[in-house]
């Protein structure tokens, strides 16, 4: 069986931004809340850190921090993927020289590939470090969708070690379970699925709702885990109401929001993602009230 980088729950983090930059003060304060609060990994610019629209030197910035802040309290797992195989292995390159614990690949967008190249893809940038390596499905984001037999190829990969599936096709991941087991480690995507994963085998969720509810979330897995299943179901459905919310207007719009109405100041998203809209925001407020987080 290969080495996981962590079983539970990793935040998804956000990056805070202000009109000028990143806003590193308020950084640090998520980090050291979700390091408080239980968190068993955190991962830096992925889609929800809006890793799109930062530039080369914010992520590298970003990422550094980090590392440098977390101090090994946690594995730091590292948003280095894109549709550019080139810029992807010389970021993952840099991810490695400064320590982070692994990297999160993403499948390339709008040049979509082929499932046979994007094998290729996905093995170039292993060949490229030493790092383990988490790989992305999600189509819904992505436009292509990493289909079962390319994660039995991939999964032959020493340091390819696990796939966060965000497809939301079990059929799908069951398969992938069934072909790859110990190869492939499987985390959720979604955050309303988490149980469901970790019965066909899964060992964690890569989650958005955890920026905001860390330990629930944490706990959802290891209940689940250690054997307690109804424990983790329960949770699993009063946290749904607020994963609901997180998720009415497209992420990461409402778990920035949600988090500057508990006072952390991440700021706005960046263009082409705005604030979240009234409607959306009168939604959410509710369900934080319900969750006791403001």
């Amino acid at each position: 069986m290969k080495k996981v980088i962590f079983k539970g729950a990793a935040t998804a983090i956000v990056t805070p931004f202000t009109d000028d930059g990143v806003n590193y003060d308020a950084f640090e304060k998520l980090i050291e809340f979700q390091i408080s609060s239980g968190i068993d990994a955190l991962v830096v610019c992925g889609t929800t850190g809006e890793s799109a629209t930062m530039s080369d030197d914010e992520k590298r910035g970003v990422l550094k921090f980090a590392v440098e802040k977390v101090r090994g309290r946690v594995p730091v797992i590292a948003g280095t993927g894109g549709n550019n195989t080139a810029k992807s292995i010389e970021l993952s390159q840099y991810a490695e020289s400064i320590g982070v614990d692994g990297i999160m690949l993403v499948t390339p967008y709008y040049n979509k590939t082929t499932q046979a190249r994007l094998v290729e893809h996905f093995s170039a940038i292993a060949r490229g470090v030493k790092l383990p390596i988490i790989m992305y499905n999600v189509p819904s984001r992505t436009g292509m969708n990493m289909a079962p037999n390319t994660c039995i190829e991939l999964a032959k990969v020493d340091n390819i070690i696990a796939v966060k599936e965000a497809s939301g096709d079990f059929s799908q991941i069951a398969q992938i379970a069934q072909k790859c087991g110990d190869d492939l480690a499987i985390y959720s995507g979604n955050d309303d699925q988490i149980l469901p994963v970790l019965s066909l085998g899964g060992i964690g969720v890569i989650s958005v709702l955890s920026n905001v509810m860390p330990r629930e979330t944490s706990r959802i897995v290891h209940e689940f885990l250690d054997g307690n299943v109804k424990e983790a179901a329960n949770l699993q459905l009063e946290a749904l109401p607020l994963t609901n919310a997180l998720f009415c207007e497209v992420s990461p719009i409402p778990v920035k929001a949600a988090l500057n109405m508990m006072g952390y100041e991440v700021g706005k998203p960046r263009l082409p993602l705005i604030e979240l809209s009234a409607p959306g925001a009168e939604i959410l407020k509710k369900e934080m009230k319900a969750s006791g987080l403001i």
